[in-house]
């Protein structure tokens, strides 16, 4: 074997090695760093079968916030340049430490002319930081949270009510909070988990707004989610209809990870929900 030829293999082998690195390198970056920063603003619209002018809604959910860096100071900003009318977030705010000075943080950035509501997720109850303190805790930082009740909105001659379901719901529990639909007003039910007792569900709620699922966080082509949470039934990500008055139920994938800090073909979400008037 010639002396060039052996260079050339050896050029070979080392340019496929120096490539195949790159790569590696490169879907390293992409995992680690430019998805879970990546955010995407996905939108739907739903008629309320009310009068008035159409309004902005943007959902939130799943901020698994450890500290209130730059992506999440980037995240309100795109929240406000959406102009939303107002805000609702759908639980998971904390992580294992706790941090809830972090997430106080953030929240105090999200404005809304007409507010910001939020329901509790697992991680709350997991982080022994719930219930009454929480509320205490979000009310300081102009967030009213939701724990089986309903809050009412006039806004633009439109008539809306949120009815937020705590974590954990039972059929009960459902049953009470949609006691207090009221049939005149467009009721849109926030639950943290898509998977509850859809069977349930009565005529009056007009769509429902879950997180939990964070979208699988790792998608591979033409495969199903590696790993849901519990909770999460057959709902990853997007629009389905449920119960037996086909109601919406839209679930986001969430702005932060869990577990390991990575996403995969599942970008973060800031959902913008247009509410129609009839039509």
């Amino acid at each position: 074997m010639s002396l060039s030829y052996r260079r050339r293999a050896l050029s070979r082998r080392r340019f496929l090695a120096l490539g195949t690195a790159g790569l590696a390198t490169a879907g390293l970056a992409d995992v680690l760093w430019i998805e879970p920063r990546g955010a995407r603003t996905e939108e739907l619209a739903q008629a309320t079968g009310q009068t008035g002018r159409s309004l902005r809604l943007v959902q939130l959910s799943d901020l698994h916030l450890e500290e209130c860096n730059g992506y999440f100071r980037e995240i309100a900003e795109l929240v406000a340049g959406l102009t939303p009318d107002f805000i609702v977030l759908t639980g998971d705010y904390l992580e294992e430490e706790r941090n809830i000075r972090a997430v106080l943080d953030f929240l105090r950035q999200l404005k809304a002319p007409h507010g910001v509501y939020a329901v509790q997720g697992n991680w709350e109850y997991w982080s022994r930081l719930e219930g009454e303190n929480l509320r205490r805790h979000f009310h300081g930082a102009g967030v009213r949270l939701l724990i089986n009740e309903r809050a009412d909105l006039d806004i633009g001659g439109q008539k809306l009510s949120l009815l937020g379901l705590d974590y954990p719901s039972s059929s009960d529990q459902l049953r009470a909070l949609q006691e207090q639909a009221d049939p005149a007003r467009f009721n849109l039910l926030l639950s943290h988990v898509p998977a509850f007792a859809h069977e349930t569900l009565g005529r009056h709620i007009g769509l429902i707004l879950s997180g939990h699922t964070h979208g699988g966080q790792v998608r591979l082509p033409f495969l199903p989610p590696l790993y849901l949470p519990r909770f999460s039934g057959r709902f990853v990500s997007g629009l389905y209809r449920v119960g037996p008055y086909d109601t919406p139920l839209y679930v986001n994938r969430g702005i932060g990870t869990s577990v390991l800090p990575v996403r995969l073909a599942c970008r973060p979400e800031i959902t913008l929900i247009t509410l129609e008037p009839t039509g």
